[in-house]
């Protein structure tokens, strides 16, 4: 099995923009919803990603240790839904309430947002400071399914202490792995040469 990893974009790089609807709510939800908050972190996740399976509990757990500071979460799901129909908005929505997240989750039909983000795979994470330049990109933490390690975020987490504290962004960020987005046909970005991982 071939996995895809992260493209690890250039760090202090402007945040694009977006403005997709939330798959529970249906509202718009923009870049600018969370102008207010010292840090956003930006999750490419789906539903039928085993990588991604293996830690929703901690990404819910996440979402509720957050959500009085000053990070704002956005999960977003940018796979092609005719060939996974798992990853379609009514899936996401079940995903997220079985999750129990409580941070918004996009669905990006277009696959632009994925694409301006360069985002490669699923789990894939952005984390950004509050002038919106890139502070931490890559993995959650070092356990992957089947390897034993602890599902604790302790990447991740660390980053957020980081960029909230303002100190300086981590010396050593690892890419994340999983599966690769789904591109539509004939839409798989340049930057994008990954295979499948399921």
């Amino acid at each position: 099995m071939v996995l895809t990893a992260s493209t690890m974009r250039a760090l202090g790089t402007k945040m694009p923009e977006f403005s997709l609807p939330d798959v529970v709510t249906g509202q718009i939800v923009s870049a600018h919803t969370f102008a207010h908050k010292d840090a956003l972190l930006v999750m490419f996740i789906c539903r039928h990603c085993p990588f991604v399976k293996h830690i929703e509990e901690e990404l819910a757990r996440l979402g509720r240790d957050l959500a009085d500071s000053g990070v704002a979460l956005v999960a977003i799901g940018s796979n092609d839904p005719s060939t996974h129909p798992d990853d379609s908005p009514a899936g996401l929505a079940h995903q997220a309430r079985a999750a129990g997240f409580t941070f918004p989750y996009l669905f990006d039909e277009t696959q632009e947002v994925a694409q301006a983000f360069t985002a490669a795979c699923t789990p894939d994470f952005f984390l950004f400071d509050g002038e919106r330049h890139l502070f931490y990109r890559g993995q959650l933490d070092g356990s992957r399914p089947g390897n034993g390690q602890p599902v604790d975020g302790r990447d991740l987490r660390d980053a957020i202490v980081a960029v909230l504290a303002g100190a300086a962004a981590p010396a050593s960020q690892k890419a994340s792995i999983g599966c690769n987005i789904k591109w539509k046909a004939g839409h798989a970005p340049a930057y994008f040469t990954g295979q499948s991982a399921g």
